[in-house]
């Protein structure tokens, strides 16, 4: 395995790994209620507990169904047709628990995001093996765009007047060669009105941990590779993206 493969895999890891330690946390607090009815001698507070201990064994065994069924299908590369929605469910429901604990652990939040649109763009490969999209869409920010340039791209990316200062000009060039649709956004409420207008079949999304987990999530049903941007100057001001990763982004969606 390169380096670079294994440091994906190392970003995986603390996602899913979060993901097991939330699913176990949840465990624990539903035997301490459980431990606490029981010191109740009425019958309604155990006629109570017996309904709460089934919800919530139900909801356990889902989770771990779909916990499951996510880990194997990163592990394997394989597709999951019938479970695909159980495992969408478990990220979106054991994220923000997830995200506390790593937090409670002293894990970075960046890191857990970066590992989360990590697991996310593995399980989106694994689903699109057998697909080739034609209406492809590039995502971008606007903080790529140089701070110093008078012309609005938001609205006509081809306003931009490729003067090399940034790399909405390679952006645009690369998005020409592939036949690809190449839209520069403000935020998340643009994003979804681009994608509500041009309705493309995928979304290769460039932007910071935040917006892409974000979007991922406000964004159901949809194939999105996210890649994170690069802040040599800090967030929301010239930063960078690695036009590499781009294009294989786009390469994996289109074969």
């Amino acid at each position: 395995m390169s380096s670079r493969n294994a440091g994906q895999a190392v970003k995986k890891r603390v996602f899913i790994g979060l993901l097991l330690a939330s699913l176990f946390l949840l465990t624990v607090i539903a035997f301490f209620a459980w431990w606490l009815f029981t010191q109740q001698t009425l019958y309604l507070n155990r006629l109570f507990l017996v309904m709460l201990m089934a919800l919530a064994f139900i909801l356990f065994v889902l989770l771990a169904i779909g916990l499951l069924a996510l880990i194997w299908s990163l592990w394997s590369l394989k597709e999951v047709p019938p479970l695909e929605n159980m495992m969408r469910g478990v990220t979106k429901l054991l994220f923000p628990v997830a995200l506390w604990l790593g937090k409670w652990l002293g894990v970075a939040e960046e890191k857990i995001k970066n590992s989360y649109i990590q697991v996310s763009n593995q399980l989106v490969k694994t689903q699109i093996k057998t697909k080739a999209y034609q209406r492809i869409m590039i995502l971008a920010p606007h903080c790529l765009q140089w701070v110093q340039c008078p012309h609005k791209i938001t609205i006509r990316v081809e306003n931009c007047k490729r003067c090399g200062q940034c790399v909405i000009m390679d952006l645009l060039a690369l998005a020409e060669e592939t036949g690809t649709c190449l839209k520069v956004v403000t935020g998340g409420t643009l994003a979804r009105k681009m994608i509500k207008e041009y309705r493309p079949d995928a979304v290769v999304a460039i932007a910071c941990e935040r917006d892409l987990v974000s979007g991922m999530q406000d964004v159901d049903g949809l194939p999105i590779i996210g890649i994170v941007n690069e802040r040599p100057e800090g967030p929301c001001a010239n930063t960078k993206v690695d036009l590499r990763k781009v294009r294989e982004a786009i390469g994996e969606l289109q074969t």
